[in-house]
């Protein structure tokens, strides 16, 4: 199992993707491999950005027996992490082992077609409770790692236009920004913008 605590950081340190500064987080914070007991604090995450925000595409929040079929989709290469810590530590979705879940991240298949198979698309949620301190980074640091170290030559983020701390976020990890898809998208009655970004690794 993937198990890696926060590099401690200076005090006050915050994310380089123009967030405002924060805390970091420092250890006990552990990025892991996502575990069945994760499931309901994913989904509570994940629902949350499908009703109320336009971040994720779905339209209808996802089920119980759909997110245990994720997680399955997710236990090999096209792996799901957690960024936890211990439940004494903050209050939140509780998961696997009884830790909080900060957040998680995913690497998925970025097209069907055999010629894409050494190409992975990320994902990376963040518990609102839990953002501005660095947790994303840590996620979406460890999904490139992964995705380089299972043999995968490129990884790409598809990100909705408005949403620019996630932009950010990939560009301070390495991402460059390779092109726009112009609506796209609509949900909530907006037309929505897709911007794609991709790292070599």
């Amino acid at each position: 199992m993937i198990v890696r605590q926060a590099p401690r950081a200076a005090p006050g340190a915050g994310v380089s993707s123009g967030t405002a500064p924060g805390p970091r987080y420092h250890p006990p914070v552990r990025i892991r491999l996502a575990e069945a007991g994760d499931a309901e604090a994913i989904r509570s995450i994940y629902n949350r950005e499908v009703v109320e925000d336009v971040n994720t595409f779905d339209l209808v929040p996802r089920t119980v027996s759909e997110q245990a079929a994720w997680l399955d989709a997710h236990a090999g290469a096209h792996l799901a992490l957690v960024a936890a810590e211990s439940a004494e530590q903050v209050t939140g979705h509780v998961g696997a082992g009884g830790e909080t879940v900060l957040g998680f991240g995913s690497l998925s298949p970025y097209r069907d077609r055999a010629a894409y198979s050494t190409t992975v698309e990320n994902s990376v949620y963040v518990d609102p409770e839990h953002r501005r301190r660095g947790v994303g980074r840590l996620i979406l640091l460890e999904l490139v790692q992964l995705a380089a170290s299972h043999g995968f030559h490129t990884v790409i983020a598809r990100i909705v236009g408005h949403n620019e701390a996630s932009i950010g976020l990939h560009l301070a990890c390495g991402f460059e920004m390779v092109g726009v898809e112009k609506e796209v998208g609509r949900k909530h009655r907006q037309w929505l913008d897709v911007v794609e970004l991709q790292r070599m690794v």
